[in-house]
């Protein structure tokens, strides 16, 4: 361990924040929110959301297809990139019914939503009202999501696993009564790796006091390693790549996977991969769809909203 030098700058005193419970921050987004992938209903659009261009429609048939050969392969990455979104619009259950069937074989998520996906397991609800919160002085402050995150990343560093491993499984194996509507906990019971990948300070947990960062950048770096073993796989077997409303986290570390890979030989010829979103970013357009099909393989941009393109990705997929 490195010794402990003092910066010469002033640094911020966190043991002087005040934290407060959960259930007095208030949540925006609870679990009677979320979409049923086994109801006739699913989980409806907005109401007054555009309807999706026939581009976008014939992109996710496209996209469909992919993921449908690719799982009956049986030998080819489907990996699942995503920003916290999509837990906070409710879909979550879409992409938990996607790796039961074998239709995702990875999940790589930003901080936020594995946060997200955390606090709907353990306490039903997440996604506090930020401009109240923040009028209070207490945004970013529930202390349960705090304790809860941090006991699981200490006990899982013992253990020796990654960040997303040792979150899935605190959620699966822990008291965590909304479980079923967990990523975390979905990937986690079904053995399936499902990474975290982090940036120090964009996340509420971050300003807690008892915040580790070293072990929490432990755990996420091992969690890239896992992560490019499997765009490893994806660049030599072929498969699908989607990313799902992560504008620079995801596409950046899939990126860095993607280069490592490359370094280490795989072609990439047979890879198809894919950007959801209301617009297309910078990112996702640059690095998860115009330079991986460069190599041969092929991208596809579908725009809308996710309410309604993650369900109808689904019935295709599962049709």
């Amino acid at each position: 361990m490195c010794p402990q030098v003092p910066s010469d700058f002033e640094e911020m005193d966190l043991s002087r924040v005040r934290t407060n419970s959960i259930r007095e921050r208030g949540s925006v987004v609870t679990i009677r929110d979320f979409g049923d992938p086994a109801s006739i209903a699913g989980a409806a659009s907005p109401a007054g959301a555009a309807p999706l261009s026939d581009e976008a429609a014939r992109g996710i048939e496209t996209l469909a297809r992919s993921i449908r050969e690719s799982a009956a392969a049986g030998d080819r990455e489907i990996v699942w990139m995503m920003g916290a979104h999509v837990v906070k619009c409710g879909l979550s259950r879409y992409v938990i019914d996607l790796l039961r069937r074998g239709c995702v074989t990875a999940v790589a998520m930003n901080g936020a939503a594995a946060i997200h996906d955390f606090e709907i397991a353990a306490f039903g609800e997440t996604s506090e009202d930020v401009a109240r919160n923040l009028d209070r002085g207490v945004f970013g402050f529930a202390r349960e999501t705090a304790e809860g995150c941090f006991e699981a990343v200490r006990r899982g560093r013992e253990e020796g696993r990654g960040l997303g491993e040792s979150l899935g499984r605190a959620l699966d194996g822990g008291p965590a009564p909304h479980a079923a509507y967990s990523i975390l906990a979905a990937a986690s019971r079904l053995g399936v790796p499902v990474t975290v990948h982090v940036a120090i300070g964009t996340d509420i947990i971050h300003q807690h006091p008892s915040f580790d960062g070293a072990a929490w950048g432990e755990l996420s770096a091992r969690d890239f390693r896992i992560f490019a073993a499997r765009v490893e796989r994806l660049g030599r077997a072929g498969g699908v790549a989607v990313n799902a409303g992560s504008a620079v986290i995801c596409p950046e570390v899939f990126l860095k996977a993607f280069s490592v890979a490359r370094n280490l030989g795989a072609p990439f010829d047979r890879l198809v991969t894919a950007n959801l979103d209301m617009i297309q970013h910078y990112r996702p357009r640059t690095n998860v769809l115009a330079r991986p099909s460069g190599f041969g393989g092929l991208s596809v941009a579908i725009t809308g909203r996710h309410e309604a393109v993650i369900p109808l990705l689904h019935s295709l997929v599962v049709s």
